[in-house]
């Protein structure tokens, strides 16, 4: 079975930043994309960033110039470095993977979620 572990979420001030990984592990032969999604309270799941594996990159609006999503393809990681946070980067943080499971078989994961919380 896949599991995605995620890291590096806390609490920090408006206009600081935080890096959160998310790792990859189980029976996995490839990894197509992974990205990250954020739930505020109250509020719709929403598309932060994502990353295929030829290493182009996609952003939401809401935090292009300022999050910068990338890969270590040696530890199936993925990270997505947030600067210049802004109270409403508040949310609930979660890493989404699609992973290549058999040759022809690919299936959807998600993390745990990590907590991000931007106030002063």
């Amino acid at each position: 079975q896949v599991q995605l572990v995620e890291s590096g979420g806390g609490l920090v001030q408006p206009g600081g930043s935080l890096r959160l990984s998310c790792a990859a592990s189980g029976s996995i032969l490839g990894i197509n994309a992974m990205g990250w999604y954020r739930q505020a309270p109250g509020k719709q799941r929403e598309f932060v960033a994502r990353i295929l594996n030829g290493g182009s990159t996609n952003y939401a609006d809401s935090v292009k110039g300022r999050f910068t999503i990338s890969r270590d393809n040696a530890k199936n990681t993925v990270y997505l470095q947030m600067n210049s946070l802004k109270p409403e980067d508040t949310a609930v943080y979660y890493c989404n993977a699609e992973i290549t499971i058999t040759r022809f078989e690919n299936r959807d994961y998600w993390g745990q979620g990590t907590q991000v919380t931007v106030s002063s």
